[in-house]
């Protein structure tokens, strides 16, 4: 009997306005270091992503910002909510993110988290934040297509 494809639809956390305040010109798939207690937490769900930004330092990118709230049976072993935690990447691409950080008016912001193969990974963007005619036009985008797709429908 063959395996069954591991369905990565289902994500344990989205930043729904990532995409809306920045305009995402790459993405990384990245896993997160945690302890044993943070990633029970984050299986059940208890994981948000929406104030989260990406930082390097020392040639370590850090996810920081993001809170996963404490595992309600893991008493002495819980750490704090808040914490920067690590995020495994290799070489290259910490070399790419740290360039691309560098430049004005640039961030990197987790889009994603989910389980993959049992191990919670993290969708990361570089954004460049969009000004309010941007976020205007995509409004008014959106819009455009939902008249149309209504339109075809009926």
């Amino acid at each position: 009997m063959a395996k069954k494809k591991q369905n990565t639809d289902k994500y344990l956390a989205q930043n729904r306005k990532a995409r809306f305040n920045y305009a995402i010109a790459e993405t990384f798939e990245a896993g997160l270091s945690l302890t044993g207690t943070e990633i029970k937490s984050v299986r059940s769900g208890q994981i948000t992503i929406g104030d989260g930004f990406v930082t390097i330092h020392d040639g370590n990118a850090m996810l920081t910002n993001v809170n996963i709230a404490s595992y309600e049976q893991g008493n002495q072993f819980n750490v704090d909510p808040i914490r920067s935690r690590q995020l495994l990447l290799h070489k290259h691409e910490i070399a790419t993110l740290s360039k691309a950080a560098s430049e004005a008016g640039v961030t990197i912001v987790p889009l994603k988290v989910y389980l993959k193969h049992g191990f919670a990974k993290v969708l990361i963007g570089i954004g460049r934040g969009k000004k309010k005619y941007d976020k205007r036009e995509d409004i008014k985008r959106r819009d455009q297509e939902r008249e149309l797709r209504r339109r075809l429908k009926n």
